[in-house]
């Protein structure tokens, strides 16, 4: 019996290789392409939108006005001083994120080194959900339940007091409920693709496993959990409904908790409802105020692109 010969060009079997891509991978992969680029269409698109009317705006308002305080662009004369909501979405983004980096991050160690796998696969979906609820039932939930709460307990006439119809802090609870879920899961992701070797090595020294979460699988941990972090904080710098309902209108250059601000979204969404002429000064500072949060959004992605490539750890 004579050997068949399996080389190429030896008239055997076939190669393993397929000579070419299948189709439906190349279709997948173009897909996936057009995905990417359909991004990056939209994101030009939105600065195309910001930029002509922005352009208008500084046209008639000097940079010196602009980055002062006293913003009341719709007042006469108008004042267009963005540091009051600047200051005023910070303010709501600071004292939410106080609450939700700490509960979020808990719960990923919970689910990853705590919890048994049949918890992990009920707590989590349950999590989550807080991801799906319309913001504007937050909003109201901050509303109806948070502030009447909030001027009950809050100590006296502390910070000025409590006892007023919007607040920052109640609006930032409620971003701090949007937010937690995403950073949860994100960083329970993040934890859970440790290597097991790296547990199992600190367990083997005599670690604990509150040890082992902290000073092991965190570290490990870190890139993912600061873009899981930073991404919490963009989610809130853009939210929109939570902040009109519950933090009021009201601009005001402070980081007090418990007085009535307005965040660059909350204007924007109360100023562009059409009562305001096209083309005239107070509509083109909706546009300077967009894009002033569009380059804020823009900064926290950078930064988040830094840090992640900063502590990432790569496993092999």
């Amino acid at each position: 019996m004579e050997a068949t010969s399996i080389g190429a060009g030896g008239g055997g079997r076939p190669p393993l290789e397929a000579p070419s891509r299948r189709w439906g991978e190349k279709a997948i992969r173009g897909l996936l392409a057009l995905c990417g680029l359909l991004s990056v269409l939209t994101t030009t698109g939105i600065v195309i939108a910001l930029i002509g009317p922005t352009i208008n705006f500084f046209g008639e308002v000097s940079f010196g006005e602009f980055f002062s305080t006293e913003w009341f662009p719709t007042f006469n004369p108008p004042q267009f001083g963005v540091f009051d909501i600047v200051l005023g979405t910070l303010n709501v983004t600071l004292w939410g994120m106080l609450f939700a980096i700490p509960i979020g991050i808990g719960a990923a160690i919970y689910l990853s080194e705590y919890a048994s796998r049949r918890v992990r696969k009920v707590v989590k979906p349950i999590l989550e959900i807080l991801a799906g609820i319309p913001t504007v039932a937050i909003g109201f939930f901050a509303v109806t339940f948070l502030l009447p709460i909030i001027s009950d307990v809050w100590p006296g006439e502390f910070l000025g007091g409590a006892d007023k119809p919007f607040m920052a802090i109640a609006a930032s609870l409620g971003l701090g409920l949007m937010v937690v879920p995403i950073i949860a899961s994100i960083s329970e992701d993040a934890m859970s693709a440790v290597p097991r070797g790296l547990r199992e090595g600190a367990y083997a020294m005599g670690a604990t496993r509150a040890k082992v979460a902290v000073r092991v699988v965190f570290p490990a941990a870190l890139s993912g959990i600061v873009a899981a972090v930073v991404l919490g904080i963009s989610r809130a710098v853009g939210e929109t409904m939570i902040v009109v309902l519950a933090a009021g209108s009201t601009p005001d250059a402070t980081l007090n908790p418990v007085h009535s601000i307005q965040a660059i979204t909350s204007f924007i969404a109360t100023t562009a409802t059409g009562d305001i002429s096209q083309g005239s000064i107070t509509y083109d500072s909706v546009f300077a105020a967009g894009t002033v949060l569009f380059l804020m959004t823009l900064a926290m992605n950078v930064i988040s692109i830094r840090l992640v490539r900063r502590f990432r750890e790569v496993y092999e």
